[in-house]
């Protein structure tokens, strides 16, 4: 993903111009950055977990260069809020309002 990591103003009319109202669009990003940040720690967690032993060593926790390498990328990653806004911006996502009938 090309997401700007970086800290930027955004348009607030382009970030409400999808629903009509700013306060209904910020609210689906922000629905939208807490899957991808779901999404993103269980990944983490299933990888991380290839290191746990029964036996915490106090060595062998500093000397897991792998496990370190996994947690940095991770660090790195852009911000779910940021990718998520990027999505909603580039109309990505997808979005339905639970009191609307079913269209047949």
């Amino acid at each position: 993903m090309a997401t700007n990591q970086s800290i930027i103003t955004r348009d607030n009319d382009k970030i409400a111009k999808e629903t009509g109202n700013l306060y209904e669009s910020v609210s689906i990003i922000s629905k939208r950055a807490r899957q991808i940040a779901v999404k993103n720690k269980e990944e983490l967690s299933s990888k991380l977990s290839e290191f746990v032993s029964a036996v915490d060593n106090l060595e062998e926790v500093f000397e897991n260069r792998e496990q370190i390498e996994i947690s940095k990328f991770y660090e790195r990653m852009p911000k779910p809020t940021s990718t998520a806004t990027d999505e909603f911006l580039e109309g990505k996502v997808y979005w339905r309002y639970n009191d609307e009938e079913p269209q047949q």
